[in-house]
């Protein structure tokens, strides 16, 4: 079935469902494994200092109660009032400095008069203390600048209005495809079953590289570059273009993408003594891909697809929900990206969320697309959909894939705009066509598929009675002629 129409149709009237709480797929945002306390404290003061976003301080000041209210419901630590009081200082700073600065340029023009000596040196003494003066406000406008751009950086973005409002159990079914796998024998989970066919090594890991690290062994291994070759042939035919990512980026990058690389609790591994961050995403270097860029209109929408290696610390995640494959340190994903229009963009992210569905039924899975509350957005987030697949062995539904659309929360931190197509105004005979002024181009972004979870669903719903596993036939011309796993 195609889920453009259910989307299409879906409002926050739509099936309420509550559910377990289950571990977000997303990276949720924190800071860095790397540094100090003390350390993360500047650090954090470095990284927004670093880099200038543009944001619309005028609309927070037009809106502070929509800002003030979003901010509340989606449970974020910042204060729009606060970015409102900073931004008319910034103004009113501003038209003064540009006040004295015009006083300035006046007083240097008289002196370009033929001049009595006395009237001269009154005209430089003036000159010297409108200086004096102008670096004053100047200073404080540089401060209060950064400031604002601190206390900016926090806000997240809107919500689409259509969302949930609350914590994660508050999110809204909007379709549940197929139906749950039927054993006539207990079902175990997928460490069980992998252990058992030697194609599952969690000890080695653990002996080598720590707790959540893992071998993929013999035909699990087969099977995540299966799962690879089967998703990235399935998105580029869907018009993506496909990417290789660096797995390094720059932690200024990371945080224009609405991450924070530093901090208590952080989900980001940070390299020692440099700028460089382990990326959780694909999404990261692909969205620096396109930072500092003025686009044409007519190359929009861009659709890029990459494999990565993703790193994540999993700080505070603990217990049965993390369990086995769930919840690592270290996995591979395939990420969907798109840089649009913003009249484009909302239907773009029914077709991200249609292409999951496709692969998964395809699969052969069990699984529910829900439409995630406020709380579970993170801040990049305008609206966001998860998948959660059926999961037998495990006893639970367990998220497998996300897309979201950031609407121009990303492209306002990485700088990222497009020139519209048609110029902004007709000159005269004589007169050359203005060019349109450039807007800021919207993002999305969705899981293709990340490998590890994608296991679990496999193993724990294609189990047999006597522990061997199908391997699903749309991944079969990738497995070397495989159609089972034994033992």
């Amino acid at each position: 079935m195609r889920l453009l129409r259910l989307l299409a149709k879906t409002s926050r009237s739509a099936i309420g469902f509550k559910r377990t709480p289950m571990a977000p797929l997303a990276v949720p945002r924190a800071a860095s494994v790397a540094t100090t306390p003390a350390q993360d404290s500047n650090a954090n003061a470095q990284n927004h200092e670093s880099y200038r976003a543009h944001i619309d301080f005028k609309f927070v000041r037009d809106n502070v109660d929509l800002v003030r209210q979003n901010a509340t419901n989606r449970l974020v630590n910042a204060s729009p009032d606060e970015v409102v009081r900073l931004y008319d200082e910034f103004v009113a700073l501003t038209q003064e400095s540009d006040a004295v600065r015009a006083a300035r340029n006046e007083n240097s023009a008289q002196m370009k008069r033929k001049l009595e000596a006395d009237e001269r040196e009154k005209l430089i003494e003036h000159g010297k203390s409108l200086k004096l003066e102008l670096d004053t406000i100047d200073e404080k406008l540089r401060a209060v600048e950064a400031r604002l751009q601190i206390e900016g950086k926090k806000l997240p973005n809107l919500t689409h209005p259509d969302v949930p409002i609350g914590a994660e159990d508050e999110a809204t079914l909007i379709a549940e495809i197929g139906s749950k796998a039927a054993f006539g024998f207990e079902a175990k989970d997928h460490v069980t079953l992998g252990e058992a066919l030697g194609v599952l090594d969690f000890d080695t890991g653990s002996v080598v590289s720590g707790s959540k690290f893992y071998y993929l062994r013999k035909e699990a291994a087969l099977l995540e570059m299966a799962l690879v070759n089967y998703a990235m042939q399935k998105i580029c035919s869907k018009g993506f273009d496909p990417i290789i990512t660096p797995d390094l980026v720059r932690s200024s990058v990371l945080e224009k993408c609405g991450f924070q690389p530093r901090g208590e609790g952080t989900q980001v591994y940070s390299v020692e003594n440099s700028e460089l961050c382990l990326t959780g995403t694909a999404e990261i270097p692909l969205g620096g891909m396109f930072m500092d860029q003025i686009l044409p209109e007519e190359s929009l929408p861009i659709k890029v697809a990459a494999y990565g290696r993703c790193f994540r610390t999993e700080a505070g995640a603990a217990g049965a929900a993390g369990k086995g494959l769930y919840r690592v340190h270290q996995f591979s994903k395939v990420e969907m990206f798109v840089v649009c229009t913003p009249e484009q963009s909302e239907q773009l992210h029914k077709e991200l969320i249609d292409i999951e569905v496709e692969m998964f039924q395809e699969l052969g899975l069990h699984f529910q697309v829900l439409d995630m509350p406020s709380c579970d957005l993170g801040a990049p987030a305008y609206r966001k959909f998860d998948i959660e697949a059926w999961m037998p062995g495990l006893q639970r539904y367990g998220e497998v894939s996300s897309a979201s659309n950031c609407t121009d929360y990303q492209s306002r931190r990485l700088n990222i705009r497009y020139r519209p197509s048609e110029p902004a105004s007709e000159g005269g005979k004589n007169k050359k066509k203005k060019k349109a002024p450039t807007q800021f181009v919207h993002t999305l972004n969705g899981t293709g598929c990340a490998v590890p979870r994608m296991i679990v669903a496999i193993l724990e719903n294609n189990q047999q009675e006597d522990g061997s596993i199908v391997i699903p036939e749309a991944l079969r011309p990738f497995m070397m002629g495989r159609s089972r796993i034994e033992a």
